[in-house]
């Protein structure tokens, strides 16, 4: 795996969708009504934007097969493009290879939202190629929560293949294909994403359909002061917020709180993200020795120990908690706040949780010091997160999510997949 080069643009769209096998040799194409679909989308973006002459407007893969390997320009093009298209239908979501092109770009997503400036909103604008009941669709394609009928109640009521088939909506199946191109390029415009990761090999990828009914829970407890708590004087307001799970220690960098980073973060690492206040969850915690049933991550930010029962809580945490508990203490050197005399520092956790810091220093001594930046969290929360669901799968009651090169949304890596499933 390595990172693209930006050498000339990326398509506008990736349009994703579950090869359809031929019922005979004989057979036309079943796949050649896509293929219909994904010209008219290029066809209607060359004239909704200024591509200049030969940059692609999307990206169509026709040639993974049965047993067929995953592709340097297919591989690029995911890394690439402005927008992935999945096209829903029954087979797309038991494709193993459409749950790992969603999961590459996904993960190329999550990376953007962790950088400064990155936009909350999502790139993926999912298409029906045939309608598919919430029930029959992974959690990562029902979150998206898309109101298809915006392109008209006969697409969301038949699809993309039931208007080609009939030909009394043949003017609604025009009209479908020019709004989601539209829609395209509206999104393209409104979110930017940096050129993602190259994948040389796809088998070790996880798919982002695998089970979400038996992913582990990882508890994610923000040790934050709120709002109200605040010193006058002391501590500017602007990281915090009236719940301490609001706390954004990279503010004005980035603009979501860190809590809903990590969620994230653990979710593309397999897990259930389970998130809490150390204030509300430290009964808990003390009375069985741990916070729920799996590894358990503490974000400690160092003004949270201006509070002496805060900090007596904490202390007392520490003596009681299993080795799957982990620290991580954000702390932004560019905050003028850090910086001034009579700061707090990530030092003073030592009198606090030495037993703490010492677990959490042997995944990664960044962890405990501080960690300085967005990148350098996602960086570091991959290792401490992974050493601390061994030590749950070791020591305690439950195996870990299976761990692949780089992680994925509600899944664990499967054995070598095709399209069709």
């Amino acid at each position: 795996m390595e990172k693209t080069r930006s050498g000339r643009p990326g398509p506008y769209f990736f349009l994703s969708y579950a090869h359809t096998p031929k019922n005979s040799a004989q057979d036309l194409d079943p796949n050649l009504w896509v293929k219909k679909l994904y010209d008219g989308l290029c066809e209607h973006i060359m004239q909704l934007t200024d591509l200049p002459p030969g940059v692609k407007a999307g990206f169509l893969d026709q040639g993974m097969t049965v047993g067929a390997s995953w592709t340097a320009e297919l591989s690029e093009n995911l890394a690439r493009c402005r927008v992935f298209v999945p096209l829903y239908s029954p087979r797309y979501f038991i494709s193993q290879q459409c749950g790992r092109e969603w999961w590459v770009f996904s993960q190329r997503q999550a990376d953007s939202r962790t950088r400064a400036g990155s936009s909350w909103e999502t790139s993926i604008v999912p298409a029906l190629w045939v309608p598919v009941e919430p029930a029959q669709m992974p959690p990562v394609a029902r979150d998206l929560q898309f109101n298809h009928a915006t392109f008209g109640q006969n697409y969301a009521d038949e699809g993309f293949y039931g208007l080609t088939k009939l030909r009394y909506l043949r003017d609604e199946y025009e009209r479908a294909v020019y709004r989601l191109a539209k829609q395209i390029v509206k999104v393209a415009k409104e979110t930017e994403l940096a050129d993602g990761d190259f994948y040389e090999e796809y088998e070790s990828l996880p798919s982002a359909f695998g089970s979400w009914d038996d992913a582990p829970t990882l508890k994610i407890v923000t040790v934050a002061p709120r709002l109200e708590q605040l010193q006058q004087g002391q501590r500017r307001s602007a990281p915090y917020g009236p719940l301490a799970v609001d706390w954004n220690p990279y503010h004005p960098d980035i603009t979501r709180p860190l809590t809903a980073i990590a969620a994230d973060l653990a979710r593309l690492q397999g897990f259930k993200a389970d998130v809490g206040d150390f204030d509300d969850a430290a009964e808990a915690m003390l009375e069985v020795g741990h916070y729920g049933d799996g590894p358990v991550l503490l974000l400690i930010d160092p003004w949270a120990l201006r509070d002496p029962q805060r900090r007596e809580r904490l202390s007392q945490v520490d003596a009681v908690a299993p080795p799957w508990t982990t620290v991580m203490v954000p702390w932004n050197r560019h905050d003028p706040d850090n910086g001034k005399e009579g700061a707090p520092d990530p030092a003073d956790l030592e009198e606090v949780t030495p037993r703490l810091l010492r677990l959490g220093r042997s995944a990664s001594r960044m962890s405990v010091s501080g960690v300085g930046t967005p990148e350098a969290f996602r960086e570091v929360f991959s290792l401490v997160v992974h050493q601390a669901s061994a030590e749950f799968a070791r020591l305690g009651s439950g195996p870990p999510p299976s761990r692949p090169r780089l992680y994925g949304p509600f899944s664990s890596p499967e054995a070598h997949g095709d399209r069709s499933a």
